[in-house]
């Protein structure tokens, strides 16, 4: 009987991992899921996992490493992890079907920011961007706490956000389900956007003139990340490379040397309900672990 031991979302990867197992004498294969949008890497013997665990750790923190590709060349498999950069719609599509949730709101994203370049962003606006406390106490308008994560102010600003993530909220959709990445989602939006409007002087009809996917993008940054490391043989990881951008980027918020406004109480908010979101989960799962 075959025994699960991670499962990827690239064939390649899986491939990569079942080679070098297999050059340190563990056998392994690699077999799609039911749905085909991940291929799961099986042990032969579930004697072998202990020390498959702690390749596969290995593994995850240097996938490029060549001693992985040296194993794939003395099986007969060359592996390449570089996707291909020929465009395929029905990939495309099959992929965005495949993580509805991080879809949906790309796409509304990309409607409300499309709107706007019509002409239509102060209708948007007077109905999407945050209002005091108080006021919402007053007139019950609670769809402003996640309203102003749909609203962007410029070009660069949503291709920034939206391509962290179409990344990172795939990533955790496909791992985990669409169920907790609408978790990740709303509660970082609705404690991210709470924050700022706290640093944010209202202005004409109680709006803040703040918005953006940022909140959402610090939070899902902070998950995978901490995931990365409390629980890296979930497959879910950031290269250092990125983590340090992301805090550097936190810190020249709060500096205000950029040459844009900076939501920093909304970036710094949903960083750490990312990351607390991320221990939770992982908290979780070694409880239910004790009580089997």
């Amino acid at each position: 009987m075959s025994h699960p031991l991670i499962a990827f979302r690239q064939q390649g990867v899986a491939h990569l991992l079942a080679n070098y197992l297999g050059s340190q004498n563990i056998t392994a294969t690699v077999k799609p899921t039911e749905t085909g949008d991940e291929f799961v890497v099986l042990l032969a013997d579930d004697n072998d996992a202990l020390k498959a665990r702690a390749i596969t750790e290995e593994f995850i923190q240097q996938p490029n490493n060549p001693k992985y590709q040296q194993a794939a060349w003395q099986h007969g498999e060359n592996v390449d992890l570089v996707p291909s950069r020929q465009f395929d719609m029905k990939g495309f599509i099959n992929n965005a079907l495949s993580v509805p949730l991080t879809s949906i709101v790309f796409v509304l994203c990309v409607l409300v920011y499309g709107l706007s370049l019509l002409g239509l962003f102060s209708p948007i606006a007077q109905h999407l961007l945050m209002q005091p406390l108080s006021v919402l106490a007053e007139n019950h308008e609670w769809w402003r706490l996640l309203g102003p994560a749909f609203i962007h102010f410029s070009a660069l600003h949503i291709i920034f956000n939206l391509l962290w993530w179409c990344m990172l909220g795939a990533k955790i959709e496909s791992t985990f389900g669409k169920s907790m990445l609408f978790v990740v989602f709303a509660l970082s939006a609705i404690i991210s956007n709470v924050a700022q409007a706290m640093f944010t002087t209202p202005v004409q009809g109680n709006l803040m003139l703040f918005g953006g996917l940022s909140g959402v993008v610090y939070a899902v940054m902070g998950f995978v990340w901490w995931l990365g490391w409390l629980k890296p043989q979930w497959g879910l990881s950031l290269p250092k490379s990125v983590i340090g951008f992301m805090l550097v980027w936190l810190v020249l918020g709060f500096a205000d040397v950029l040459w844009v406004n900076m939501a920093n109480a909304a970036h710094t908010a949903g960083l750490i309900t990312g990351c607390l979101l991320a221990g939770l989960l992982s908290l979780g799962a070694d409880k239910r672990k004790q009580g089997q």
